[in-house]
């Protein structure tokens, strides 16, 4: 088998578990239905993951490692400047880059939008293994939170910040039912919407 066909391979088993994973969740997908999907043998999702368990961390890390990426390049930019950010420059750069996902309105971006707000709905050892790809970015942001808001704990606020991630993921979930995705005014939903969201955050995580 070439480099390309195992890549090929790869990518065919990530995409169909993904799509799998966001419409029926962790434990209602099977290996035999990844494999179905996929057309291919259950000893190539052996050879490539392992388990279903690394299967579906695998696929968390793909849709995950752009947003963490574009998360902590957006907060270094608010850590480099000469003044403490506010909490809605803060709240901004947490929540645009997995909204951004929605501006393409790609089939792809939808199921990874369907499949974050799954995660969420998983049963607490399942959703440990998605939190695990999240938390070096989550960590970086409770960190500036604790400077631009010392008055209070940063127990607190980790609790505060949990429930900005439970909001987004739900958010996220309710993109297929939403307008964001018609016609003509996809980018303009989705800046409107990172407005509307920033601002309803920052009144609560400043109370």
């Amino acid at each position: 088998m070439g480099k390309n066909s195992t890549i090929d391979t790869k990518e065919q088993i990530l995409n169909a578990a993904e799509k799998l994973f966001a419409s029926l969740g962790f434990a209602g997908t099977s290996l035999r239905a990844i494999i179905r999907e996929a057309d291919v043998n259950l000893a190539a999702i052996h050879y490539h993951f392992g388990s279903k368990e690394e299967l579906f961390s695998a696929v968390v890390r793909r849709v995950a490692q752009p947003i963490v990426e574009e998360q902590l390049r957006q907060l270094t930019i608010l850590e480099e400047s000469n003044n403490l950010p506010s909490v809605p420059e803060i709240f901004t750069a947490f929540i645009t880059p997995p909204l951004q996902m929605i501006q393409q309105g790609s089939e792809e971006c939808r199921i990874h939008a369907q499949f974050m707000g799954r995660c969420r709905a998983e049963p607490y050892p399942v959703q440990k293994l998605a939190e695990q790809e999240f938390r070096n970015s989550q960590q970086r942001f409770l960190y500036i939170l604790t400077k631009v808001l010392p008055h209070q704990s940063p127990t607190e606020l980790k609790w505060k910040l949990d429930l900005v991630v439970a909001m987004l993921v739900r958010t996220l979930n309710q993109m297929e039912q939403s307008e964001i995705f018609s016609e003509d005014n996809l980018v303009e939903d989705i800046d409107e919407l990172v407005q509307r969201l920033v601002t309803f955050i920052s009144y609560g995580i400043s109370a």
